[in-house]
């Protein structure tokens, strides 16, 4: 199941054990790599085969750099306990998991059929779900442990057709809310952190709702709002700077619930959504990603 890039060397006690899931990409390539500089012995996770990935990563690793691949699809739940259980088996322990596995998907919600909505709610939502559900029972009896959930900036502010995962992303925020409270007493600290725009693998892997084609109603208005996001994802800078602020907080003794970071203009809106009237900050955002009012009206005219 695993496969191992580093040498051991003697008796080396490694200071942590960290489960990355959504590894072989993006944000969650970025932390696995940074963590394994760091000296954590990490296991990094993704639907991918274990040898492959693990090929892969070694070149950008130092020999005695400890990581290990394993392959996982969080959508299933047998693959998640299996996982995890030999994880304890072979290290001992698990300290942490940073849980970056999810994808985006694009159009109307009008569009959505309830097929696509239940396979980004699978992975995006349920997939961090069984992940915590198996985890916890090793933290709780360690008595500590940290589990870090990566949602998105978009877990905080909804986008134009990005609906269903913007709401995947509201419901694990939600989730974790919940969960820091209910796991705070075991010693288990629970971390969101909410990126912007990164530039990742994410952009060309985002699907569109097969309904999202020449017949939708909202076809010119979702094309124009999709080549703002993409033009900001493209032009943004790399996850790097995501991977650093993850090994501060596994770093740190009292992190906090939340944790933002991306440009400044993103973060900002943060911080707009809560002081601004909704109409305001609304018209904002519609402005931002090119939704023409009058172009809607002209769709209605036409349809009469």
């Amino acid at each position: 199941m695993f496969h191992r890039t580093g040498r051991r060397q003697g008796h080396r006690v490694f200071q942590s054990v960290v489960l990355v899931t959504g590894a072989s990409s993006g944000i969650g390539r970025a932390c696995a790599l940074d963590l394994a500089r760091q000296g954590a012995h990490v296991y990094a996770a993704s639907r991918r085969p274990a040898e492959d990935l693990a090929a892969e990563l070694r070149r950008e690793l130092p020999q005695e750099a400890h990581l290990e691949t394993v392959s996982l699809d969080v959508d299933l739940g047998e693959a998640v306990r299996s996982v995890i259980a030999q994880i304890v088996a072979a290290a001992g322990r698990i300290d942490s998991v940073v849980h970056c596995a999810g994808f985006g998907m694009g159009g109307a919600i009008e569009d959505a059929s309830d097929g696509e909505a239940k396979a980004i709610f699978e992975t995006n939502l349920f997939g961090a779900l069984r992940v915590c559900r198996e985890v916890l029972p090793t933290l709780r009896a360690q008595g500590a442990g940290t589990i870090v959930l990566v949602s998105s900036i978009g877990g905080r502010i909804a986008l134009p057709f990005q609906g269903l995962y913007s709401a995947t992303k509201f419901a694990l925020e939600g989730l974790a809310e919940s969960l820091s409270m209910e796991v705070r007493g075991h010693g288990v600290r629970v971390v969101l952190v909410e990126p912007g725009d990164f530039r990742t693998g994410f952009t060309d892997r985002r699907t569109r709702l097969q309904a999202a084609g020449s017949a939708s109603a909202y076809r010119d208005a979702f094309m124009r709002a999709l080549e703002v996001i993409e033009s900001d994802e493209r032009g943004a800078a790399t996850p790097e700077p995501v991977a650093r602020r993850v090994c501060r907080i596994l770093d740190s003794e009292r992190p906090r619930l939340r944790y933002t970071i991306g440009p400044f203009t993103q973060r900002l809106a943060v911080h707009l959504k809560k002081a601004l009237p909704g109409r305001v900050f609304e018209s904002i955002l519609a402005s931002t990603y090119r939704l023409d009012a009058r172009a809607s009206r002209a769709h209605r005219g036409r349809a009469k």
